[in-house]
């Protein structure tokens, strides 16, 4: 018998690794399955994802050698994250056999761009479901979730923490995260009142005027680095998750970096006000400026840099904390 089976994709800065992480180091006895394996590739994956209400082509399988692993490994708790392809009828059969299930949404089930009818239908059999956007409690409330817990991203300290040697400077304002339409309109207009950004993710090259700022995209070593060496970091949610804060809320400050963030009362129940530990933002207009105060005052940068990282490395962020709390919740 194990303690957690987590199902979700895993590598690189996934949640999923990073929650697995986080409970070997509790000591706890944790499996891992990957989703991947429910997806075909090829043109036709593409249209039933498309047409078909992103339905797996290999989802009867998939689920199979999920049952197959529950059996196996007789896990305590079953955790699935974000858009998992699980049903509901798979997930009564997994509880009738007395694993408590619980639902991490990393992602707003509600949006088109990442939710399904099939993810949307299987929340309400789930022990417990936790979300990391208080913009959502309700609607997951009103879907027939009976336990709706609001649960923080958090940092993984493998992949985030300040680099032991300090390296070159790096861009004056480094931005990462996917090239979303609201973001892209956003550094668009943050051109003509900031320094130039570095952009590190997906969707960047989809914009010609943003093209000649985008970096690609980069493995986790690669993000701490840049993070570090960074003047400026800005910190954008996304609008269509409806986030109050993201991923790179606990990791700009884990790694020991300046943050500009968009001004949220998430990030600000983090964070506390303006000026203790980084600086808020409402539009590009005001990041733009305030990124120019952060380069014309090195000393502040530095200061707050400190703080926050103090403020987020000593208050219970990180996954191996986050993986406590789901297991306590369902104990």
């Amino acid at each position: 018998m194990i303690d957690v089976a987590i199902i979700g994709p895993t590598g690189g800065t996934h949640v999923a690794s990073s929650l697995a992480r986080g409970a070997r180091d509790a000591g706890l006895h944790c499996a891992t399955i990957e989703t991947d394996a429910a997806f075909g590739t090829g043109p036709l994956q593409r249209l039933a994802w498309h047409l078909f209400d992103k339905y797996p082509l290999r989802l009867r399988p998939f689920l199979a050698g999920v049952k197959d692993r529950i059996a196996t490994d007789r896990p305590k708790v079953l955790l699935v994250l974000g858009g998992a392809p699980m049903t509901g009828a798979d997930l009564r059969a997994i509880g009738a056999g007395g694993v408590r299930c619980a639902h991490f949404s990393t992602d707003d089930p509600f949006n088109p761009r990442n939710g399904s009818r099939r993810l949307r239908a299987s929340l309400p059999v789930y022990d417990v479901v936790f979300t990391p956007r208080r913009s959502t409690i309700e609607d997951l409330a009103q879907l027939g979730c009976a336990d709706v817990r609001y649960m923080p991203f958090a940092f993984d300290p493998a992949l985030f923490h300040p680099p032991h040697e300090p390296g070159p400077l790096g861009p004056d304002v480094l931005f990462v995260g996917g090239g979303d339409a609201d973001r892209a309109a956003f550094f668009t207009d943050f051109l003509r009142h900031g320094p130039p950004p570095a952009l590190v993710g997906g969707l960047w090259d989809r914009y010609p005027a943003l093209r000649p700022y985008w970096l690609g995209t980069k493995a986790p070593q690669d993000l701490q680095r840049l993070t570090a060496q960074a003047a400026v970091n800005i910190c954008l949610v996304r609008r269509a998750n409806r986030d109050g804060h993201v991923m790179r809320s606990f990791e700009i400050p884990a790694i020991g970096g300046f943050m500009l963030a968009e001004d949220t009362q998430e990030h600000r129940d983090l964070f506390g006000p303006d000026g203790a530990c980084l600086r808020y933002f409402s539009g590009p207009e005001e990041a733009g400026r305030l990124a120019h105060w952060a380069l014309a005052h090195p000393q502040e940068r530095v200061r707050m840099a400190r703080a926050l990282h103090d403020r987020i490395t000593r208050g219970g962020h990180t996954y191996g904390d986050r993986i406590k709390t789901i297991l306590a919740a369902l104990a």
